[in-house]
């Protein structure tokens, strides 16, 4: 059960408000940097914000890290920050009435309860150490099979997700084992540990998450909502250090101190449910995806918990208010779309400003037959292969550098492509457009190419900030602040981008694609691994035809020189 209460004397701060009406805060907290952004609530108009960039720690190939102390200060950062933009431009502060929370999911925080000190850096969801955990994992599972939780908690036991991050914690980390000896040691997603940290901390922090947030931990249940006693047997994990689960959209708490202190925090949502929300995907049916570090699809689909037998994820949607019933969703989950255009620029030098590559629809080149796979994090959906490695392929002599820019836009394209046909498979319902939000969609070039490799239209609104939007209406809709109204929403405008190629290009085009993910599976082979009796029989049998011909070789060349002399 979700808890929330202290200073309840703060709700409903104001009855009056400035020209813009009652204010809703929104923290984006993302992969790559950390927001604050404030709406009024009327009219879902960005009147300010705030940005800081939040730095990742690659130790080894395949870890990704970040500090969760210097993430917690980039949000104070921009909450003050902001704080100050909007007296500069003569908003008064006090008319934010609540503040929502938007986070990267299945980032894993472990932090010890005494001290409010971090035990180990934030594993993010890129994080790939844990292949060897999910090796583990699988010897438990019937048969090995990947997708033998998934009636439980709608996942796959993959890399990518909390349970494992947190298993490998408990295996590998010495202060995480003292603190969980201790009973010293709580973990959460990064709405944790923010929600933690602004309600007091150490001094009555509140340790909840959000329904969408536990929805990708692989230790809720995915219709009761609760943790769930199975799944946390599997994982070997302790109930105690788990935090409470709550709605989308309640009072969890009240900030506890800084310029907005007393403030309620009554809306929460993982970033890409956030975008759905934010997208006003409220109907069954509808879509959008994501394009940013990476790229995310979600399927409203009601309030049916719908298994996917085409390598999707089962998901909460969102829960908006206690006693509002869940509504769920497919998702298709690509690791790597803008941090492949990013791994271009910082790791190869192939341009220095992204708005070098904004004008490549303009580009009198073609493509050609180059294909970039970027399977650094290994594949998701709907192929979830943590052996596949990235490929590029089709480079010739006249290859050129926006040969290569281009094809990691397409990449996205025919990722979010195979992600569409596995939803048309499992839902029978083809989409009639797409909707589409993040930073990637800036990209005229990467829009078009997405509407043409879809068969469907793209729509793209004018307001870019979809996911902070979501976590504003999620915290203005709350019961006990109720300033935002769902029922009376403006019309956003919006640009369309219609397919311009024919049904046979896009199945070329296509099954090039496919042939280059072929080619980027089985690279990562696990050396550590002791063979099998079978393997070694294996290994004995596949000698034999060799060692006859080499016996028969021999014999056939003594037989010749003897005969030899006897002429």
């Amino acid at each position: 059960m979700c808890a929330s209460g202290h200073f309840l004397g703060h709700m409903n701060r104001r009855r009056s408000y400035g020209k813009f009406g009652p204010l809703v805060g929104a923290i984006d907290e993302g992969t790559s940097s950390a927001r604050f952004l404030v709406f009024a609530a009327r009219t879902a108009e960005v009147l300010t914000y705030h940005q800081v960039s939040v730095p990742s720690i690659c130790p080894s190939e395949g870890w990704v890290e970040q500090d969760p102390q210097i993430l917690m200060n980039a949000v104070l950062e921009c909450v003050e920050r902001t704080v100050e933009n909007l007296r500069h431009l003569e908003i008064d502060p006090n008319d934010i009435v609540a503040i929502g929370v938007s986070n990267q999911r299945e980032t894993t925080v472990v932090w010890d309860v005494t001290t409010g000190k971090p035990l180990y850096n934030a594993m993010v969801w890129l994080d790939m150490r844990t292949s060897e955990t999910v090796d583990k994992l699988l010897k438990k599972a019937r048969n090995n099979d990947p997708e033998y939780l998934k009636p439980l908690c709608g996942l796959p036991i993959s890399t990518y997700f909390s349970a494992v991050k947190l298993r490998w914690l408990f295996d590998n980390v010495k202060e995480v084992q003292e603190a969980l000896a201790d009973g010293r040691c709580l973990f959460g997603t990064i709405d944790s540990w923010i929600i933690w940290n602004l309600t007091g901390g150490r001094d009555g922090g509140l340790h909840v998450t959000e329904v969408t947030n536990a929805s990708r931990t692989m230790l809720m249940n995915i219709k009761t909502l609760d943790w769930d006693d199975d799944l946390l047997k599997f994982f070997d994990v302790p109930k105690e250090i788990l935090p409470d689960i709550c709605s989308s959209s309640e009072i969890y708490g009240y900030v506890a101190s800084g310029s907005l202190a007393g403030v309620p925090i009554s809306g929460c949502l993982g970033d890409q449910q956030a975008a759905l929300v934010g997208q006003m995907c409220f109907k069954k049916g509808q879509a959008k995806s994501t394009y940013g570090t990476g790229c995310f699809l979600l399927y409203n689909t009601g309030n049916s918990v719908i298994q996917s037998k085409h390598g999707l994820l089962t998901t909460v949607a969102y829960k908006l208010g206690r006693n509002k019933p869940p509504v769920y969703a497919l998702e298709g989950s690509v690791a790597v779309a803008g941090a492949a255009i990013k791994w271009l620029q910082e790791n190869l030098g192939l341009f220095e400003s992204l708005e070098e590559i904004k004008d490549l629809n303009d580009y009198s080149g073609h493509v050609g037959d180059v294909v970039f796979v970027p399977a650094f994090s290994g594949l998701y959906a709907p192929y979830w292969r943590k052996d596949a490695r990235s490929v590029i392929c089709g480079l010739s002599e006249e290859t050129e550098k926006d040969h290569l820019i281009r094809a990691a836009l397409e990449a996205a394209c025919f990722q979010t492509r195979d992600i569409l046909d596995a939803m048309n498979a499992d839902c029978h319902i083809p989409l009639s457009r797409l909707l589409v939000d993040g930073g990637m969609t800036a990209n005229n070039y990467l829009m078009q190419l997405q509407a043409d490799l879809s068969g469907i239209p793209v729509v793209r609104p004018l307001m870019t900030e979809a996911t902070a939007l979501g976590a504003a209406i999620a915290a203005g809709v709350a019961e006990g602040v109720a300033v935002w109204d769902l029922e009376n929403t403006v019309d956003v405008p919006y640009d369309t981008f219609y397919p311009r190629m024919n049904d046979n290009e896009r199945e070329i085009l296509h099954q090039k694609w496919k042939k280059a993910v072929d080619r980027s599976l089985g690279w990562e082979v696990d050396l550590t691994d002791e063979p099998s009796e079978a393997d070694n029989y294996a290994s004995m049998m596949s000698t034999i035809p060799a060692g006859i011909f080499l016996v028969t070789a021999l014999g056939l060349m003594v037989l010749a020189r003897w005969r030899s002399g006897l002429v």
